[in-house]
C-alpha cells in the first residue's frame, strides 16, 4: 500500500514539475526533487528511469548537482522566486511580513549565488588548497 501511495505522489509531483517547465510560477526543481524522493521509495525501477530522464538532467542534475547553470538560468530562477514571494506580499497587507519576505528573498539570492557560482572544491578542480 505504501508503494502505491509513494508512486501516486511521485506521479503528481512529476506532472507539476513538468508543467513548471512551461509555467514560470511553478518551481520545476522542487517538484522533481520530490518526485525522486517518492519514486525512490516506491520502486528502484521508477527512480532510476526518472533520474536518467532528460527532464531531471536539465532541471536538477546540471544546475543543482553539477552547478552548471547559465546566467539566463540564474535570472529565471531568481525571477521565479521573486514572483512566488511577491504573491503573499501583495495579497496580505502586513508590513513586517513584507520586510521578512524581502530579507528571505535576498538571502535566497545571496545563498544560491554563492552555492551555484562559488568556488569549486579543490578535489574537483585539482588545485592545491591555500
Amino acid at each position: 500500500m505504501k508503494k502505491i501511495i509513494y508512486f501516486t505522489l511521485g506521479a503528481i509531483t512529476f506532472a507539476l514539475g513538468t508543467l513548471g517547465i512551461f509555467l514560470p510560477f511553478l518551481p520545476t526543481t522542487i517538484f522533481y526533487l520530490l518526485t525522486a524522493f517518492f519514486w525512490l521509495r516506491s520502486s528502484d525501477n521508477y527512480y532510476n528511469q526518472f533520474i536518467h530522464s532528460s527532464f531531471y538532467q536539465r532541471a536538477v542534475e546540471e544546475p543543482i548537482v553539477k552547478k552548471k547553470i547559465t546566467n539566463a538560468g540564474m535570472v529565471k530562477l531568481f525571477l521565479t522566486i521573486l514572483v512566488v514571494f511577491m504573491i503573499p506580499g501583495l495579497l496580505v497587507d502586513n508590513t513586517p511580513m513584507r520586510i521578512c519576505l524581502g530579507i528571505v528573498y535576498l538571502a535566497h539570492v545571496v545563498g544560491l549565488t554563492r552555492y551555484l557560482r562559488g568556488k569549486r572544491s579543490s578535489a574537483k578542480t585539482g588545485e592545491p588548497n591555500d
